[in-house]
């Protein structure tokens, strides 16, 4: 095997499986790859019952998942780069938008400044 057969390897990203986990969206990819993202991405997903959100097809020639009920597609493409649906901000976790982080300030008074500046004393022997 040369180098070039490596570089004409093609992931195969069809959609194998869809499933859930209390939090997310997850697909296994027929290349063996698993793709897992936040149902906040997906507020139709977010608010879908179980039955809706099992209640999925295949479409795309298979790089596509459709849910009928709740009328939502989502392609791997998307999911592969991370894209959220447009309206997903306004569901967005409010701990991280509300989180200050704040840092101690330092102060270094003057006599300090000295401190880390002054020459060490010269012992007369």
């Amino acid at each position: 095997m040369n180098g070039m057969d490596i570089l004409a390897l093609k992931n195969d990203e069809r959609i194998e499986a869809v499933y859930f986990t209390r939090d997310s969206l997850v697909v296994d990819l027929m290349d063996g790859r698993t793709i897992s993202v936040p149902l906040r991405w997906y507020p139709k997903l977010l608010k879908a019952n179980q039955k809706q959100r099992f209640n999925w097809e295949i479409c795309g020639g298979g790089y596509g998942i459709h849910w009928p009920e709740i009328d939502e597609d989502l392609s791997t493409e998307g999911l592969l780069r991370g894209s959220p649906a447009p309206n997903a901000t306004k569901f967005r976790s409010t701990k991280a938008t509300k989180r200050k982080v704040s840092r101690p300030k330092r102060k270094i008074g003057r006599s300090s400044r000295r401190a880390i500046h002054k020459q060490p004393e010269k012992s007369g022997i």
